[in-house]
């Protein structure tokens, strides 16, 4: 289902502590200037929502995670817990989500989305960083139809690119497809999206190098409501 467009646009920051990251989506986000790009720490983003990338269970033990709970407290990692067992039994897929309230004001939600199913794995040669970052957005989308306007901004840092080991490029080319797939769609669920992510990519290895990561946006694909 489209976005309506009358409402207020989203505000998405990305953010990353690693220069190598932050150039390659300059390069990624060429032709989408409303992106904003910051080299620096989402700890000091000031916006409705962060974006943390995550192990299937929510165990904020390394990166992006233990930096956000040492700064929002252990509380957090209770509630991204809670939520995953409550929707999904205790193990949340790659390319689904959860967002919490953050028990602060800046940021007001923390978003969870898995970049690997256990902590330190290694998803350099999955699809992995594009369904966390479309499932992002679709947890803001959801938050949105819950309580209209609550997350009017949200900062995403590389997702994969540090203990993931997904190289700066392809983690920029995989979020700019997120991002330019699911910025303004939402789905029934999350099923739906894994599904249409890997339908867009699914010929990815039989695609010249150069186009590879970076595909180009087709159709907006939209729900079957």
């Amino acid at each position: 289902m489209p976005i309506d467009h009358a409402k207020p646009l989203l505000r998405v920051v990305l953010t990353d502590v690693n220069a190598k990251v932050v150039q390659a989506w300059r390069a990624a986000f060429a032709d989408t200037p409303e992106v904003e790009i910051h080299k620096g720490s989402i700890l000091t983003r000031e916006v409705d929502a962060w974006v943390s990338p995550t192990n299937s269970r929510g165990r904020m033990d390394g990166g992006v995670d233990a930096a956000i709970k040492r700064h929002l407290g252990a509380g957090i990692q209770l509630r991204v817990q809670r939520a995953i067992r409550d929707q999904f039994g205790g193990s949340m897929p790659v390319g689904s989500a959860v967002c919490v309230p953050s028990g602060a004001t800046n940021p007001k939600f923390l978003i969870s989305t898995p970049t690997m199913e256990q902590s330190v794995q290694n998803v350099s040669e999955t699809l992995n960083v594009a369904l966390a970052c479309a499932a992002a957005f679709q947890a803001v989308h959801a938050q949105n139809e819950r309580e209209p306007g609550s997350i009017g901004s949200v900062a995403l840092v590389g997702m994969g690119a540090a203990t993931g080991r997904v190289p700066a490029r392809v983690c920029a080319n995989l979020m700019w497809t997120g991002y330019t797939l699911f910025n303004d769609y939402y789905f029934d669920d999350y099923d739906e999206l894994r599904k249409v992510v890997c339908e867009q990519l699914d010929d990815i290895d039989s695609r010249p190098e150069e186009e590879r990561v970076r595909v180009t946006a087709p159709t907006r694909p939209g729900s079957r409501r």
